[in-house]
């Protein structure tokens, strides 16, 4: 129960949100398809190259996809099967760090194992093998992908295992199913009402990764089309061609969210939610060994990268680097940007979520409330339509005439930012803003107690945590990102990321490895700090 002025108030908030966010999104795409080469239209421009790119954003993706959700099956299906193994809840957790972790601190942890002077192929010169595994190239974003990808699609398969009732697992035991039965009357039906949907994302995320393909791409051969729109721009300033690229980006975003709308979607993914019910078909010695091999398996390609970066960084000078005044300006210019990106990215999702919540209660079926209530719906997807490097080089060619494009960089830089983050700042704050008003809007209305007095001492109480949670996911978020700052970055504008990335560029290993270490210990700061007091409020 909402009285009039807070209804207004809520619809205003989401429809401010909904204008930054179309300014911030439509404004380039309509700058990017005014512009758009002529010989576009004819296909002109779309020559050999182009579609090479195509072609390979396309079969990385599918690849990295495949092996991902192959490599995760026998994982799900192992962790399901032996829950009492010994770290198993550590390692369910473990899995969410690469979700979290800046994605150019996993590569350079995987460089470090996968590398030409890394731990595999030392190992492997040992044994007098001449060609080396390759850490550049599709085989290193394949293997960059998988260790991104592999926990997220497990944990999803493993929700969807644990989700099944314990009365299956008595009941298999009792008609003496065999494994291969049980996989296929029991496990495979549950896991298919996760896999299309998870397959769908992981998809998604690759065939827009950008980071991973410019570090570990090693050459055109290996090039997609986000890589070639930074290159476009940034080394061989043709604006034509990396208007042409953007649009081919868009298009191919565009076919993978309506393909991704025709999934099913996927059900609760919580981990675990707390019922580990015993498995009769995993107490044999087999079962018990080839399940520990698997877990172990698994446990050793997540925890190998994580630790180089670790032992890697703690070899580097960090007293050094600490003092190093290109240090003190990006970390002070990637505080800035992340706290400007988290706090925007907060009070626009509470806008969203406000107004949305705001529809639900008055209950109306005017067009004008479908069209707010789907535009909010969308809103916080159109990052995925268009993604960073595609805003980013709309925006260069929209600023380009009003004078130097650094001048804005800073702001363009957070807002593209706060973009990435909407999705991750509403799935945090939502489910506690729609608890908390079913929990006290009718108390709230019997009483009278609106407006600022309400927020001061009825909603700000409650939401500040959640709030505190989404902000530092955010930062933490941003602080990573190198998408936004690659076309932006200069002598003038250093960021974390982009240090890191430089000194790899440099060939100065030891201090990329410092930095991405000090890094990942801000961003893991920023992480701890928005999880404290979380437990004990629960």
């Amino acid at each position: 129960m909402l009285t009039r002025s807070e209804q207004q108030r809520g619809l205003a908030g989401g429809v401010a949100a909904l204008t930054v966010i179309a300014l911030l999104v439509l404004v380039p795409v309509a700058v990017l398809l005014a512009f758009a080469p002529t010989g576009l239209v004819q296909g002109s421009v779309v020559d050999d190259y182009t579609l090479s790119l195509l072609r390979v954003t396309l079969l990385q993706a599918t690849l990295s996809t495949a092996l991902s959700l192959c490599l995760a099956l026998p994982v799900a299906l192992a962790l399901a099967r032996q829950t009492k193994f010994p770290g198993r809840i550590w390692l369910v957790r473990l899995m969410a760090v690469p979700m979290g972790l800046p994605v150019l601190i996993g590569a350079l942890g995987l460089i470090g194992i996968f590398g030409r002077q890394g731990l595999v192929n030392k190992a492997l010169q040992a044994l007098g093998l001449e060609q080396p595994i390759s850490i550049y190239g599709l085989s290193g974003i394949l293997i960059a992908h998988v260790f991104f990808n592999l926990p997220l699609a497990t944990r999803m398969m493993l929700a969807a295992l644990e989700r099944l009732p314990q009365e299956y697992w008595r009941l298999t035991a009792s008609l003496g199913m065999r494994r291969l039965s049980i996989l296929r009357h029991v496990e495979l039906p549950a896991l298919m009402r996760v896999i299309p949907a998870t397959s769908g994302l992981i998809f998604m995320l690759c065939a827009t990764s950008f980071t991973l393909v410019l570090v570990l791409g090693g050459g055109p051969a290996a090039t997609t089309l986000e890589v070639a729109i930074y290159q476009t721009l940034r080394f061989d300033f043709d604006p034509p061609r990396a208007i042409a690229l953007a649009l081919m980006q868009i298009a191919v975003t565009t076919v993978i969210l309506l393909c991704l709308n025709l999934l099913p979607k996927a059900e609760d993914t919580a981990v675990g939610e707390g019922r580990l019910w015993s498995r009769y078909d995993g107490r044999s010695r087999l079962a018990r060994s080839s399940d520990a091999i698997v877990i172990l398996l698994a446990a050793t390609f997540l925890i190998l990268p994580l630790a180089m970066i670790l032992v890697s960084g703690l070899s580097a000078d960090l007293e050094r680097l600490v003092l190093e005044p290109d240090f003190r300006q990006a970390l002070l210019t990637s505080l800035s940007i992340a706290f400007c990106a988290g706090a925007s990215a907060v009070t626009i999702g509470f806008g969203i979520i406000g107004a949305d919540h705001v529809l639900s209660v008055r209950r109306t079926s005017s067009r004008a409330s479908r069209v707010l209530g789907s535009s909010l719906s969308a809103a916080s997807s159109l990052v995925l339509l268009v993604p960073p490097v595609v805003l980013g080089t709309g925006w260069f060619l929209s600023l380009r005439p009003f004078g130097d494009v650094n001048f804005f960089a800073p702001a363009l830089i957070a807002a593209i930012n706060m973009l990435m983050a909407l999705p991750f700042v509403i799935r945090v704050i939502e489910p506690a803003i729609r608890a908390h008003a079913a929990q006290t809007d009718r108390l709230c209305a019997h009483l009278g107690l609106t407006g600022w007095a309400r927020f001061r001492i009825v909603d700000w109480p409650v939401l500040f945590r959640p709030a505190l949670t989404a902000l530092s996911f955010a930062m933490a978020l941003s602080l990573g990102d190198l998408g936004a700052v690659a076309l932006f970055s200069s002598q003038d504008l250093l960021t974390l990321p982009w240090l890191v990335y430089s000194s790899m560029g440099s060939y100065r290993t030891a201090d990329a490895d410092g930095y991405a270490l000090l890094l990942g210990m801000v961003c893991l700061g920023f992480t701890i700090l928005g999880t404290v007091g979380n437990r004990r409020q629960r």
